[in-house]
């Protein structure tokens, strides 16, 4: 996690003129964010256990997630709890919180009702799909040791299916998971980045000797754990084909996954952001395995050839090539990575070109997504900051344990400005952040974002100003394709500018994401063209739309009505 090279702060951003489909470098509509989590009824308190001895469990986590659990078109919202531990007896026993979205800008706490509570595990990670195509989202809580998944019964409760289902990770450390299609088969599988081999029992001294001087451990001195890949049976069951289809053979530091279409041949492929050692990129071999081909892709290091504390991870189209991009999140004392994708299979790193490189140098990046906040049309960038060291400061002067957020605005073609400082004292605030989940919550057209603060409340940063301009959100559902839709590919064309998604799996760290696809607009109040590849094969083409709306569409039959009711703002 912590690297011993230094470069030198240099100052200086640019902005480049907008082409076709892209943006000037001037900002119309100013978008400021607002921490809305205590005023709209939302009273979690996430609890590291953290203790003198320094588990590393007390540092890692945890995560949040978005979920319309009830299917009314609100998304409600998940956090995830530790727990106590050897060393540590909190008052009353720690919770994972769902809070369910009321409509009117204030959620409420329906975690027992629910049954969801986790209790008793280390929480971790949060993933939400609905593996067995019932239209009712379920539940995938990540944590030390163990996961629990959760069946949703369609009726405001979950049960704890993890026994039957076979997906209990067990004696594995689960950072963070993504349900996907690896084998277009139409139901979702669901794999695991696993963390480190860390136990109570082999909790060395790290840190120099004396009170309080002791710190947490380098993953280095734990062996890493290889990825789980559990393939859905289709009868509520899952078997275990790690080791058969080529993940389980490759041991790593796991904290942050996201599956994408990286090579556009219509099979998801796997990245999983790995701590202090190579990134994995698993390349889909279409028969279910996957070839391991982070070093000749070009993601697995650095230009620099170092590998990094990869954390948190996004994919998206930052230069309208129509492929998908990758960001990686790093320890302070390291850069961000943005990896281009060239084509021919092949990424370059492009963390200088973009020009977010300096910004993240003293800062510790884990939750972070590609997001257009301002619907100009172009994928900007977020990351949520946190260091892992409560003791930082002692060894680097310049860093902090709590630390703001940073946003780059994507100027056009995929060079970055950052406007952290122009999006309001709520978003500057400095926090112990980890796990960070992009949604419209409220539904009017601009993204909002929950962030996960370690052993803090979290923040729910709600955009006010971002839908300013016009937008477009698309809700994907499968038919001979998983419900999900996730490998499907989007294409939206209005008037000059043309935008590309995919539904993916995983991303940010240890959350789960608003399952609608999101698009700026800019100016256009019409779109003439949304195209959809489903992963089934079947292609959809609806003409002559309208922006400034949340569609449905289904896989075989088109727009097809859904409410999602707009959520009156509240201060």
């Amino acid at each position: 996690m912590i690297s011993r090279r230094r470069f030198l702060k240099t100052a200086g951003m640019t902005l480049v003129g907008s082409s076709a489909g892209f943006r000037s470098g001037v900002a119309v509509n100013p978008v400021r964010y607002v921490d809305v989590a205590r005023s709209a009824g939302i009273s979690f308190q996430h609890d590291n256990a953290a203790s003198s001895e320094k588990y590393l469990i007390e540092t890692m986590g945890s995560g949040c997630g978005w979920i319309d659990y009830d299917q009314n078109g609100l998304l409600d919202l998940y956090l995830v709890n530790g727990a106590s531990t050897r060393l540590y007896t909190p008052k009353h026993a720690l919770r994972s919180a769902l809070y369910r979205n009321n409509g009117d800008g204030t959620f409420t706490d329906v975690t027992l009702k629910a049954g969801v509570a986790a209790e008793d595990l280390f929480g971790m990670g949060v993933a939400v799909g609905d593996y067995d195509n019932d239209g009712f989202p379920d539940l995938l809580i990540l944590g030390y040791e163990r996961c629990i998944l959760y069946h949703n019964n369609g009726d405001g409760t979950f049960t704890d299916v993890t026994s039957r289902a076979g997906v209990g990770n067990v004696r594995k450390w689960g950072s963070s998971a993504a349900w996907f299609d690896y084998d277009n088969d139409g139901l979702l599988d669901l794999v695991i980045a696993n963390y480190v081999d860390w136990s109570p029992e082999r909790n060395f001294w790290c840190g120099d000797k004396g009170p309080g001087l002791r710190s947490y451990c380098h993953p280095d001195v734990y062996h890493g754990e290889p990825p789980t890949l559990y393939h859905n049976n289709g009868d509520g069951t899952f078997s275990d084909v790690s080791k058969r289809s080529g993940l389980g053979i490759k041991a790593g530091n796991g904290l942050g996954v996201v599956t994408f279409d990286y090579d556009n041949d219509g099979w998801q492929d796997i990245f999983i952001a790995n701590d202090h050692m190579p990134n994995y990129l698993f390349h889909n071999n279409r028969d279910g395995t996957f070839r391991e081909i982070g070093y000749s892709a070009g993601v697995a290091v650095g230009i620099d050839g170092q590998f990094e504390a990869g954390m948190g991870t996004d994919a998206a189209d930052t230069t309208g090539s129509g492929r998908l991009d990758l960001i990686v999140a790093h320890l302070d004392q390291q850069l961000a990575r943005l990896y281009q994708n060239v084509g021919e299979g092949y990424f370059e790193d492009a963390t200088f070109r973009s020009r977010i490189s300096y910004a993240t140098f003293h800062l510790s990046g884990f939750g972070t997504r590609f997001m257009d906040y301002d619907n100009d049309g172009a994928r900007d960038l977020f990351i949520a900051n946190g260091h892992v060291l409560d003791n930082i400061q002692r060894y680097h002067a310049d860093t902090t344990y709590a630390e703001p957020k940073l946003m780059f605005r994507n100027t056009g073609h995929g060079i970055f400005q950052n406007v952290s400082e122009q999006l309001g004292s709520d978003f500057q605030l400095p926090r112990v952040s980890r796990g960070a989940a992009i949604a419209d919550f409220d539904n009017d057209g601009d993204l909002d974002i929950l962030v996960s603060n370690n052993g803090q409340p979290p923040q729910l940063l709600r955009n006010d100003g971002g839908n300013s301009n016009h937008w477009l959100q698309i809700f994907l559902i499968g038919t001979r394709s998983n419900r999900d839709a996730v490998g499907a590919r989007v294409k939206v064309t209005a008037g000059d500018l043309v935008l590309y998604d995919e539904r993916k799996g995983g991303m940010s760290y240890q959350s789960a994401q608003d399952p609608r696809l999101h698009f700026g607009l800019g100016q256009r109040r019409t779109v003439e063209e949304v195209e959809i590849k489903w992963p089934s094969g079947g292609l959809t083409k609806l003409t002559n739309l309208k922006s400034d709306q949340i569609l449905a569409i289904e896989e075989g039959k088109g727009l097809v009505t859904r409410p999602f009711p707009r959520v009156p703002a509240k201060s």
